[in-house]
């Protein structure tokens, strides 16, 4: 891979990371298209969507200063319940990263038909997310785009517990299973995540927020165990995949996804997702009448 061709895959990576329409998947199509071999592909990948992570760290400083804050006040409060659901959340993806991590590299060396393939799950999903009937009659109150949400008037147990902050536990848990099932690529990590929300009863604007949110600390844990492994001969940094490579990538990443985070959540928090789900399935069309 040349640094041409990296700096070119974290452009995608940072303009598609924040819509509901796969950047993994949109990586493996650009991939293709610019002839770049398989090989360390998946350590770039990471690299990039460690990039755009700390892009999101940027935009949301202020709100995880508050969330760090309040959690380290040693009480239940609002911040620590937003918190310990994101850590509910992660738990899927966690088991998947640590029992299936082979499977999940042997999909990214798979063709574009498992993209394609995911690309139509993806818009299934963003089509139900528009236009099912809430499966689930849960309420939710007060919340608002803010992190965390503001306090509001609670009556019992189960308010103060489970519905602070626009999302309750066992919803916590099921966008988890969704964003654990989005390591294939072509499925979309928010379109997925967002959508199991809406399905679920959350609210969008809570909804938008927390996906993003939640992945910080599984892109971060994964980066950190590969240094793990470099640093004690396990692996090579890049596997494949040269360090001036690595840098544009990770740079045009950051800068790319930094410009647009912000756009793209007031995107996705107002637009139907059914256009991006038109969007996939045209994608996911031209991929198996080509591939």
């Amino acid at each position: 891979m040349s640094w041409l061709q990296a700096l070119l895959l974290g452009i995608v990576q940072g303009l598609t990371e924040f819509l509901p329409v796969s950047s993994s998947g949109h990586l493996m199509i650009v991939r293709e298209l610019l002839g770049v071999e398989g090989e360390g592909f998946l350590d770039f990948t990471v690299t990039v969507h460690l990039a755009t992570v700390l892009s999101t760290l940027v935009v949301f400083w202020k709100p995880i200063c508050r969330l760090l804050a309040g959690l380290f006040k040693f009480k239940y409060n609002d911040e620590t319940d937003y918190v310990f659901k994101i850590v509910v959340s992660m738990i899927p993806v966690a088991l998947v990263g640590l029992l299936f991590k082979d499977k999940v590299e042997a999909l990214f060396g798979d063709t574009l038909i498992t993209v394609g393939i995911c690309l139509t799950v993806t818009a299934v999903l963003l089509v139900l997310s528009d236009f099912l009937p809430r499966l689930f009659s849960a309420r939710i109150h007060g919340a608002s785009g803010d992190l965390p949400v503001r306090p509001f008037t609670r009556t019992g147990r189960e308010a103060q517990t489970e519905r602070r902050n626009g999302i309750n536990y066992w919803q916590a848990l099921v966008v988890g299973i969704g964003q654990a099932l989005a390591v294939a690529p072509g499925l979309s990590r928010s379109g997925t995540t967002i959508a199991t929300g809406l399905i679920c009863g959350v609210k969008r604007e809570v909804m938008a927020q927390f996906s993003f949110l939640m992945v910080l600390v599984p892109i971060l844990g994964e980066q950190l165990l590969d240094l793990l492994k470099v640093a004690g001969g396990d692996a090579v940094i890049g596997g494949g995949v040269g360090p001036l490579s690595l840098a544009a990538g990770f740079v045009a990443a950051f800068v790319s996804g930094l410009l647009a985070c912000k756009a793209m959540i007031a995107l996705v928090r107002k637009a139907k997702l059914s256009w991006f789900a038109l969007y996939c399935l045209v994608v996911a069309v031209l991929i198996f009448i080509f591939a």
